[in-house]
């Protein structure tokens, strides 16, 4: 499991090293999981050994979202100034997100020639 967790944490730190060195605009880690991704498409007997441990990770994903809420709390004084904006941005962006995504996905079918 330590190894399988290297692995991913290092394509992590390849992309964060990517990211910061050429100055892109594109987060290090989205950078890094497209690298492993590539990874996995070119290594699958590597995929399918990992992916226990990537699941296990994944089932204990809940636990990163206390950071979140511990920030939250501490800066309560500024959620209620700027609370309905920041309110608002995330609706908009999560339906723009919805939006883009389903656009993608039909155009994407519609491409490969799915029938409808």
């Amino acid at each position: 499991m330590i190894l399988h967790l290297t692995t991913i944490l290092v394509f992590q730190l390849i992309g964060e090293t990517l990211t910061r060195s050429f100055g892109w605009v594109v987060p290090g880690p989205v950078l890094g999981m497209a690298l492993l991704l590539l990874f996995f498409m070119a290594a699958p007997r590597v995929a399918a050994v990992i992916q226990p441990t990537a699941q296990n990770l994944l089932s204990h994903l809940s636990l990163l979202f206390v950071p979140a809420g511990v920030g939250i709390v501490g800066h309560l004084d500024r959620m209620g100034s700027d609370g309905p904006a920041i309110f608002l941005a995330l609706l908009f962006s999560t339906a723009l997100s919805i939006a883009v995504g389903a656009l993608v996905f039909a155009g994407i079918a519609r491409w490969m020639g799915a029938e409808e």
